[in-house]
């Protein structure tokens, strides 16, 4: 069964039909680069080029940078316009989609979603986080496999600010930071965050995770497990159609 997956990220947006037996994509992702200010609007249109560019017609599944209530209603736009607040994203992209069927969900979960099915996660019980790095962080929480949305852990407050400016991809490449400094920043914060949660099990994800080996080295001091996403900056497209799938369904 095919259906396809868009994931809207701070600086790009992405999709591809996904194979939902093998969690993979069937054909080579198509991504258009978000748009500033990024807009309800301008990031709808966006979405439309990159299903557009493969001619679907079915189900979609989009995921959001920020809280999702109720698979429709965006609550927090962190790395988006703030113009999405309040906006019912469902209602926005189904119809600029031409009235296709759309399931939105938060981009984390998404991720986390797909990780807990066909990678990293797989077969993991207990407390198990997911952690995407890029334009900001975003997080996921599963307990014995059940997923407790919306967490948004990214935004903690880290010695002051708010955790993703100082512990995000972006804060590494804004501050040109070495690996080694860098890591110490996410142990800083993988340290609170372990405080808070005791998970047994660390995802690491985002597109940070293909070069896994360059830092995930240098974090030391943490008790649970700490591993790279296996789907990579794939695991947002895959876990929205996912989710799409079972909306539908």
């Amino acid at each position: 069964m095919q259906i396809f997956g868009v994931d809207i990220g701070g600086s790009g947006i992405k999709g591809a039909p996904v194979d939902l037996d093998r969690g993979d994509l069937t054909e080579e992702r198509h991504k258009v680069l978000t748009p500033h200010p990024a807009t309800p609007d301008a990031v709808a249109d966006g979405v439309k080029e990159v299903v557009g560019h493969f001619g679907w017609t079915g189900p979609v599944g989009i995921t959001f940078p920020g809280v999702v209530a109720d698979g429709a209603t965006i609550r927090t736009a962190a790395n988006v316009d703030k113009a999405w607040v309040d906006t019912d994203a469902r209602a926005l992209l189904g119809d600029r989609l031409g009235g296709l069927p759309v399931t939105v969900l938060n981009d984390a979960d998404a991720a986390g979603v797909a990780e807990m099915q066909f990678g990293a996660g797989r077969d993991r019980r207990g407390t198990v986080l997911l952690l995407t790095f890029g334009t900001g962080i975003g997080s996921a929480l599963f307990v014995d496999g059940e997923l407790v949305p919306n967490t948004e852990l990214g935004h903690l407050e880290l010695g002051g600010h708010d955790a993703e400016k100082r512990a995000s991809t972006k804060a590494k490449e804004d501050n040109e930071l070495t690996w080694e400094h860098w890591a110490r920043r996410v142990t800083k914060y993988l340290t609170h965050v372990e405080m808070l949660f005791s998970p047994e099990l660390f995802i690491i994800g985002g597109g940070v995770s293909r070069k896994a080996d360059k830092f995930l080295p240098l974090i030391e001091g943490i008790k649970a497990e700490i591993v790279p996403a296996q789907l990579q900056n794939n695991a947002g497209i895959v876990g929205a159609a996912m989710r799409a799938a079972k909306t539908a369904s």
